[in-house]
């Protein structure tokens, strides 16, 4: 879920047509979320090919890949590795509220309630190791790279957005800005449409940009405040400090020199050590070691993966294969006029 601090945070709108060109790096997890969440049926069940295999999650996937490169849009898609251990509480407890979700969708199907199933349908939602495996299968099989992060997906792709290998990031989570990240793209998707977590209940958005170094001087704070203020809010990594939301942490932050004096302000003294979780951000884990490469879909396996494994709409299935092989000599043109970076 990352850290609360959107109502502080300034964006600008950006549409398909400024990125064309343009590499994203992808927080994979996170938008595999989304698709699980949001991609269900009537009854708030999620979408299954045949032997019962969720597939939610592939269906958003390879729509939304394909949207971005008939667009010109260049994803790489950057994968968790193993979570920090101060992530382990948040972990826990996020399994407790899915496993209670999902018994009360349960509970709503056996009832024939289907508005409060699907309330609860998105907040069931889990990513199991089998659907990593076969997102990552997708992903290889349409041409497009995957980058294994040795830990957070975000604090990766937000090395590799500083170092200048991708412009910007997609994630719903802010936290990417904790990472040092310059550029995240947020409800990066076509449809001007957003599900809200827990109901049935559509809004419009729009993909919107937001910039680390613009935010910073509207907030007159540098990238260490940031943090605190995120750790006086919550993170993914530490419980919130009591009756503090986003306006008073950013008042105490502006107003102290140290995160000790902060401390001792608000009187509550956290069971966390927040020098570790300072440094988690500042100096995220990350590896050198990654390969960006683009290559022609893989037409035949591509048809049998979504096809005959999943049992995709075999229809649909050419008409995104014809799409993406278009992309692909669009591409290999471009190249040889050395117009495609």
């Amino acid at each position: 879920m990352g850290t609360p601090i959107g109502e502080l945070v300034s964006r600008k709108p950006v549409s398909f047509a400024d990125l064309n060109g343009r590499k994203i790096s992808v927080d994979s997890h996170n938008i595999l979320y989304q698709f699980l969440s949001n991609i269900r049926g009537a009854d708030g069940s999620p979408l299954t090919d045949s032997k019962g295999r969720i597939t939610s999650h592939l269906t958003g996937l390879l729509y939304r890949t394909t949207n971005w490169l008939e667009a010109g849009i260049k994803p790489i898609f950057v994968f968790d590795g193993k979570h920090h251990k101060l992530k382990g509480e948040t972990i826990l407890a996020r399994n407790e509220i899915r496993t209670k979700a999902k018994q009360k969708f349960e509970d709503a199907q056996k009832k024939g309630d289907l508005e409060i199933a699907k309330k609860f349908a998105a907040q069931s939602s889990r990513l199991t190791p089998e659907m990593v495996s076969d997102a990552k299968e997708l992903i290889a099989l349409m041409g497009l790279p995957v980058v294994q992060a040795p830990s957070e997906g975000e604090s990766q792709a937000a090395f590799m957005t500083a170092k200048g290998d991708v412009f910007a990031l997609v994630s719903q989570d802010f936290d990417a800005l904790l990472f040092g990240c310059p550029r995240v793209l947020r409800n990066f998707a076509s449809s001007g449409k957003r599900k809200l977590p827990g109901r049935n209940v559509y809004i419009d958005v729009s993909p919107e940009l937001l910039e680390l170094e613009p935010i910073l001087k509207e907030l007159e704070i540098d990238r260490k405040k940031l943090v605190w203020l995120s750790i006086l809010v919550g993170t993914d990594f530490n419980e919130k400090f009591p009756k503090i939301g986003p306006k008073t942490a950013l008042k105490l932050v502006k107003s102290h020199d140290s995160f000790e004096e902060i401390i001792r302000e608000t009187g509550f003294e956290p069971k966390f050590d927040f020098k570790e979780i300072e440094q988690l951000f500042l100096e995220p884990e990350h590896t050198e070691k990654y390969e960006i490469a683009f290559s022609n879909p893989q037409s035949e396996k591509l048809k049998s993966f979504l096809v005959d494994k999943h049992d995709f709409n075999e229809t649909r299935v050419d008409n995104v294969i014809q799409k993406l092989q278009i992309k692909a000599q669009d591409k290999g043109e471009q190249s040889r006029l050395g117009n495609w970076t």
